[in-house]
């Protein structure tokens, strides 16, 4: 009687959306990647709209050292697929260097973030031969911020905090920044108007 239960209540959903279900289940768990955005508005963009994407030189805190330019890049990856007119900085720039910037490539929004805050906990062998310390055991999280700015007359258009951190099955061999690719892609969906 449960089996005949159990596969009529699985005829009701599709197989896609319950490997998603399942996915974000196991992530809010802590078995997964997890991660979660707070944004303060919910403003969307044309998709033709040209961003300019750029990184404070803020290192986060916590002592954790990031590539110096890794969320500019990474946004980067995430934003090209949805919106085509997309450029970045090279390095690490102020915000005025970056809106400079970014108004004389003719870019309608400035996208400025920085990572506020990185956790490398030991989640490999060399890094525990390195540390050697049970408090630092267990998965990565880190925290960005962002601000989308329209160029023209630097008008605050959108703030958003990512919070992200690794799991439990997937903290091998992972850093903080190896985790911030997804959601900055989410983030991008959600400028569109897409859901996950």
């Amino acid at each position: 009687m449960l089996l005949l239960a159990l596969l009529a209540l699985g005829g009701c959903m599709k197989v896609s959306d319950m490997t998603l279900g399942a996915r974000e289940q196991m992530s809010d768990a802590g078995l997964l990647d997890h991660s979660e955005t707070y944004r303060s508005m919910s403003w969307r963009l044309q998709p033709d709209s040209f961003i300019y994407i750029a990184q404070s030189s803020f290192m986060p805190q916590g002592g954790t050292h990031t590539r110096a330019n890794v969320v500019a890049e990474e946004a980067f990856k995430g934003f090209v697929e949805y919106f085509p007119l997309v450029r970045r900085a090279s390095q690490p720039v102020s915000l005025e260097q970056a809106m400079s910037e970014a108004r004389s490539l003719g870019a309608n929004y400035l996208l400025y973030s920085r990572f506020a805050d990185a956790d490398d906990r030991i989640g490999t062998l060399e890094e525990w031969e390195d540390q050697e310390a049970l408090d630092r055991l267990g998965v990565d999280n880190g925290v960005i911020q962002l601000m989308l700015i329209e160029t023209g007359n630097r008008y605050l258009v959108d703030t958003a905090r990512i919070t992200h951190r690794g799991g439990l099955f997937t903290f091998h061999d992972q850093k903080p920044e190896d985790l911030i690719g997804p959601p900055l892609r989410q983030y991008a969906r959600s400028l569109m108007g897409l859901s996950r």
